[in-house]
């Protein structure tokens, strides 16, 4: 029989191991990866509420945009790149520090303005062709229930909820799915934006639905994002869940399992 001092250094031993698995976890997603889980339907239809992601937290580091004169330390992330066009980044809100995912459209220097919907980039048009629609059953979704935006008026619940797709080319990134439900709302028609150094501009796929940097920051926009508040790159979806909660099997969307997201 093990004796008291025995138990008690296994107990010690135990507790020990815990603590260090906690911190070398804890260590790893402050640098390395980030979960997060996809809370709205500001990005659909490329990524859908309830949709679980790692963000790649090493894709950026140190950048042209953050160190002056190019200078900047040594440290893992020699090998990171700058943030691209069309990238799915999050990022944490310039005032409430929430984080927030979108996709960037706006590199530092460039001219954004949004006209009929279309994004004109430095001057030129940014091409959007009809790919049919989008559809959704009409239900609450997600942890928080709420309900999707649909073009077709509908408020049935079990209802299929429709908004119009196009597939949009941005200059110098893959194309894309945008969703319209419908035309001339506010982010439709903007200013013309011009990209401060050492910022970014974003906005949601889902392009009536989302509040992005077309929006004041003084108004509960986003507006123009300091590169600091980049956390990192969204590459591709792990898991998906329809329902309220992940331990529903049966709202488990396998499709969408180890998804890359463009």
């Amino acid at each position: 029989m093990a004796s008291k001092i025995e138990k008690k250094d296994g107990i010690v031993e135990t507790i020990k191991t815990i603590v260090y698995a906690l911190l070398i976890a804890g260590i790893f997603r402050s640098l390395f990866f980030q979960p997060f889980w996809i809370p709205s339907g500001s990005m659909k239809d490329t990524l859908l509420v309830g949709d679980f992601l790692f963000v790649n937290k090493m894709v950026y580091g140190y950048s042209k945009y953050s160190c002056p004169f190019n200078i900047c330390p040594i440290s893992g992330r020699i090998f990171a790149k700058d943030p691209s066009r069309g990238d799915v980044v999050v990022f944490r809100h310039p005032i409430s520090g929430q984080d927030y995912i979108k996709r960037l459209i706006g590199l530092p220097g460039d001219t954004i303005q949004v006209k009929d919907g279309i994004i004109f980039l430095n001057g030129n048009e940014q091409k959007q062709v009809d790919n049919g629609y989008f559809e959704e059953i009409y239900e609450g979704q997600g942890s928080m229930g709420g309900y999707p935006a649909c073009s077709n008026n509908t408020a049935q619940t079990g209802a299929v909820c429709k908004k119009e797709k196009l597939l949009e080319s941005l200059e110098g990134s893959p194309e894309h799915h945008v969703l319209n439900i419908r035309d001339g709302l506010p982010g439709d028609n903007t200013r013309a934006f011009n990209v401060p150094v050492g910022h970014f501009f974003f906005m949601g796929d889902n392009r009536d639905n989302s509040v992005d940097s077309r929006f004041m920051q003084q108004r509960g926009g986003v507006g123009f994002v300091p590169f600091q508040n980049l956390l990192g790159r969204a590459d591709r979806i792990l898991f998906s869940s329809a329902g309220k909660k992940m331990l529903y099997f049966w709202t488990w969307r396998k499709e969408r399992f180890f998804k890359a997201v463009y």
